[in-house]
């Protein structure tokens, strides 16, 4: 970390459809609000460029880069500012002898994909570029008061964490569920980080019972600034989801907050210093046992 480092950042609240032109506009006029505000990071939700039924995720799949990230990576290079997409469906390419002599025949170059989307963060640089990917690794298998959500028949589960950099700042990604194994989060801390970001679509349900306190505790346990960008409106499979997107630092006090509905930015400036002290002054990351 960066003596003295300070760092600006933007959390972005969305209410994703299944309208994909529609959500990525928004998209875009909310990063520029972002830009507006003087953030240099810029987070946004899990699957900001489609919201719909489950079964149609696959066909909202898209290959890493290609069209989202190539808009994306565009306005990030105009505007010099990191973004955080926080998770779009990724359909990647399984290279093959088979389909490599038969790519002229269309459903051998649909055999190509893979059978089900990963869902995936895309990290851009301020120059537009793609420095980092994190794919969920625990898939939200659940039944919600008689509704069912079944990530794992819809998407693959990714196979490894993922720590980056921001500015010089070490930086954990993670996608909503995970939010709920902290060994996941130890792993990174032991790693390092000092910047968690938990872009989601987490429920209604679910949220108003443990959003705030998975985020803190997070947050408290490694020492953390934590960046929660959340989706409000309705969900996967008619499922309401939470809002209340949010920015905590590393003593567990929630720096801004979102309501629980709409579009919303919320902004803070991230005294790094500040974490260092927190870590001096109660050195527990160096008292572990196990």
């Amino acid at each position: 970390m960066p003596e003295n480092k300070k760092l600006k950042v933007a959390v972005i609240q969305m209410t994703s459809g299944s309208d994909k032109e529609k959500n990525i506009e928004s998209a875009i006029k909310l990063i520029n609000y972002g830009v507006k505000k003087g953030a240099e990071f810029i987070a946004l939700p899990e699957v900001f460029n489609f919201r719909g039924h489950l079964d149609e995720a696959a066909k909202a799949a898209e290959e890493i880069p290609g069209p989202s990230t190539d808009k994306l990576s565009k306005l990030a290079k105009e505007n010099k500012v990191w973004i955080l997409i926080g998770s779009m469906m990724e359909i990647i390419r399984a290279e093959s002898r088979e389909v490599r002599t038969e790519k002229k025949n269309h459903s051998s170059r649909l055999a190509a994909l893979s059978s089900k989307p990963y869902n995936t963060s895309v990290l851009i640089d301020e120059k537009g570029k793609i420095v980092a990917k994190y794919s969920k690794m625990h898939l939200f298998d659940i039944k919600l008061k008689g509704k069912e959500i079944l990530e794992s028949s819809r998407n693959q589960a990714g196979e490894k964490p993922c720590l980056t950099e921001v500015h010089g700042i070490k930086t954990a990604l993670s996608i909503c569920y995970d939010l709920r194994f902290p060994e996941l989060f130890r792993d990174h801390s032991e790693k390092g980080a000092e910047m968690i970001c938990v872009p989601s679509s987490f429920t209604k349900v679910t949220g108003e019972a443990h959003w705030e306190t998975l985020l803190r505790a997070r947050a408290i346990e490694n020492q953390c600034f934590v960046l929660a960008p959340n989706q409000a409106g309705i969900g996967s499979g008619g499922v309401k989801t939470y809002g209340h997107s949010m920015i905590i630092d590393p003593w567990g006090k929630i720096l801004a907050e979102a309501p629980d509905t709409g579009e919303a930015v919320i902004t803070s400036d991230l005294d790094f210093t500040y974490l260092k002290k927190i870590r001096e002054n109660l050195p527990c990351l160096k008292h572990r046992k196990m």
